[in-house]
C-alpha cells in the first residue's frame, strides 16, 4: 500500500503474495503509479457523498424509530404556554408537547439542539396554536408579539402615588392591592434602611407584567431593580467618600429630578447642594416643600407652604430631608455621586430652561429678579 493512498486501497482487499523470481534474476524497477490531483479530489468527494448520504438515511431512520413525529404547518386554535425561568430545551419541548403545540417533545428538542433561536427563548407566557410544526413553534417563541404580557413605564422622578396610578391603569392589578403591598414593606423586599417608606425605591423604567404576576411581585421587581442599580453604581463605596450614606444619595438624586431640567445641569446643582450642606445652610428647595403640600402644576410654593414644620421643608430645616421625594433614575444618581467642581451656593432656572449659578447672594438676587421681576427671588 502506498503511503499516499490514505488507506483507500484497503477497499480492494488484502494484497496477494509477491511473484516468484528465478535465481540470480534481477527485478526491474518500475516507476510508482500516481493518481492525478483531479482523481484524488473526485475520490474524496465520492467518499464524502457516501458518508453524508448514510448520515441522512441513519438520521431519518433514528427519527422514525425514536418517535420524533412532527405536525406540519402553523397549527390552529389557541393555547397558552408558560415557560418558567431556567427551563432548558428538553423541558420546553415537553411543555409544548403536553399542550399539544407540537406532536412530540423529541421533534422540538432535536430542532432546539441545532437551531440558534432556541437560546433566544425567554421565560414567560406565550399565546401559541395547537398542532404546530416544531419549526413554527420555534418561530413563535422568539416572536415578541406571541408573549402574553402587559407593560407600564414609570418616568424618572415619579412618586409612589403616581406609580400606583400608572400600574393600575396599564395592568390588571388593582390600586387597592398595590396599596396593601406597599403597607407591607417586607413583602416587596424594601430594605430596612428605608424605614418602611417605599418612596424612591420603585425604580423608574419600563416593566413587563406576565399573567399571574400580583402586586407584591411587580413592586418587589421594582425595588430589586433599585438595589441592583445601587450595587452596579457602587453606592455603598462611593457615598461614604462624599460624607453620605446610600439613602442620602438617593434623596439628593430625587431632588435633582425636580430641580434640574436638563441632564447637563444635574452635577452642577448637586454641587450647590453639597456646598450648602457643608456650610450648614438650609437648602431652601421648593421641590421638597411641594412634596409635603402635594402641590402640582408649577415649581413655586407659597409662604404658607414654606412655613410647614415638616422635616421635608428645607426652608425650615438644614440638610437633606429624611428620605427621597420621588424615584431617581440613573443619571441623577450618577450626578449625586459625582458632583461638579465649583463654588456655587445659589442657582435658579430661567424661563428658557437654562440655569444660572452664583456664589454671591446679591448677584443671585439681581440675576433672578432680572428674569422674574422684583421680589420674586429669595435665598
Amino acid at each position: 500500500m502506498s503511503d499516499n493512498d490514505n488507506g483507500l486501497d484497503l477497499l480492494a482487499g488484502e494484497p496477494g503474495p509477491e511473484p516468484e523470481r528465478r535465481p540470480g534474476s534481477r527485478r526491474r524497477a518500475e516507476p510508482a503509479k500516481r493518481k492525478s490531483g483531479v482523481g484524488k479530489v473526485l475520490a474524496l468527494l465520492a467518499v464524502i457523498a457516501v458518508l453524508i448520504g448514510g448520515y441522512v438515511v441513519v438520521t431519518k431512520a433514528m427519527d422514525r424509530l425514536g418517535g420524533a413525529d412532527d405536525y406540519s404547518g402553523s397549527g390552529s386554535g389557541s393555547v397558552e404556554v408558560t415557560i418558567p425561568a431556567g427551563a432548558n430545551g428538553l423541558q420546553i419541548a415537553r411543555l409544548l408537547a403536553e399542550k399539544d403545540v407540537v406532536k412530540s417533545s423529541e421533534a422540538f428538542y432535536q430542532l432546539s439542539l441545532t437551531d440558534q433561536r432556541a437560546s433566544q427563548i425567554q421565560p414567560g407566557t406565550y399565546q401559541l396554536r395547537e398542532k404546530m410544526s416544531s419549526e413554527a413553534a420555534m418561530a413563535a417563541l422568539v416572536d415578541p408579539s406571541a408573549r402574553v404580557q402587559t407593560k407600564f413605564t414609570v418616568p424618572e422622578g415619579a412618586r409612589v402615588g403616581q406609580i400606583v396610578e400608572v400600574i393600575a391603569k396599564n395592568t390588571d392589578i388593582k390600586a387597592e392591592d398595590l396599596e396593601a403591598a406597599l403597607d407591607d414593606p417586607s413583602s416587596i423586599g424594601l430594605p430596612d434602611f428605608a424605614k418602611g417608606n417605599p418612596e424612591g425605591y420603585l425604580y423608574p423604567e419600563t416593566y413587563f407584567v406576565e399573567p399571574g404576576d400580583d402586586a407584591k411581585t411587580v413592586l418587589k421587581r421594582m425595588v430589586d431593580q433599585t438595589l441592583k442599580v445601587a450595587k452596579d453604581l457602587d453606592i455603598g463605596t462611593r457615598a461614604p467618600a462624599l460624607g453620605m450614606n446610600g439613602e442620602q444619595i438617593l434623596t439628593l438624586a430625587s431632588i435633582l429630578e425636580y430641580e434640574g431640567q436638563k441632564p447637563e445641569d444635574y452635577a452642577k446643582i448637586a454641587r450647590v447642594l453639597y456646598n450648602r450642606i457643608e456650610q450648614g445652610m438650609p437648602l431652601q428647595l421648593d421641590s421638597t416643600v411641594s412634596y409635603v403640600s402635594e402641590r402640582k402644576g408649577d415649581v413655586w410654593t407659597t409662604p404658607e407652604e414654606r412655613a410647614n414644620p415638616s422635616l421635608y421643608n428645607t426652608y425650615q430645616h438644614a440638610g437633606l430631608p429624611p428620605g427621597p421625594i420621588g424615584s431617581p433614575g440613573q443619571a441623577t444618581i450618577e450626578a449625586a455621586l459625582n458632583p461638579a467642581e465649583g463654588p456655587w451656593l445659589f442657582f435658579f432656572a430661567k424661563k428658557d430652561g437654562s440655569v444660572v449659578y452664583n456664589e454671591d447672594f446679591g448677584q443671585h438676587t439681581r440675576d433672578c429678579q432680572a428674569e422674574y421681576g422684583a421680589g420674586s427671588c429669595g435665598g
